[in-house]
């Protein structure tokens, strides 16, 4: 029996993977409870591609949601990208979540979705004030983001 790859295995296996921007949480006895990754994605500009990072997947057990596990893990993951010295995140997200962690609609940098979505669910984060400066553009996703899963 053949299975077919996730979306996330996918985006682990394509060159836009960075190792140290995949975290868990994991609870004493070793069990997984929960997962973020950040990959790399283009922003396409009229001056050229800038890359950038997406976030995406995010996921917590639904016995373990609502302890501030996913909020660890986005404050942790953020922590990491600012240390590996990129300069700015994107995620398509709940808008009441994602904010709280300075993410606002990416509408109001001058950049694009890759697709139709409201406005207020495709949000960027800046980790070096005034960096989406001057970079008008649209997102564009790797294929491993397309897959279905």
């Amino acid at each position: 029996m053949t299975r077919e790859k996730t979306k996330p295995v996918l985006i682990r296996e394509s060159e836009q993977f960075v190792p140290k921007l995949s975290l868990v949480a994991v609870k004493d006895d070793g069990e997984v409870i929960g997962h973020i990754l950040f990959s790399i994605i283009h922003l396409v500009t009229k001056q050229g591609t800038v890359p950038t990072l997406g976030l995406a997947p995010m996921a917590v057990k639904p016995d373990y949601q609502n302890n501030g596990i996913g909020s660890d893990l986005v404050n942790e993951g953020i922590k990491a990208c600012k240390a590996l010295g990129y300069n700015h995140i994107f995620v398509l997200g709940h808008p009441n979540f994602y904010p709280r962690f300075g993410f606002s609609p990416a509408s109001q940098f001058g950049i694009d979705s890759p697709f139709p979505m409201p406005d207020e669910v495709f949000m960027a984060l800046e980790l070096e004030e005034g960096s989406l400066s001057g970079l008008q553009g649209k997102i564009e996703y790797p294929p491993a983001f397309n897959a279905v899963s």
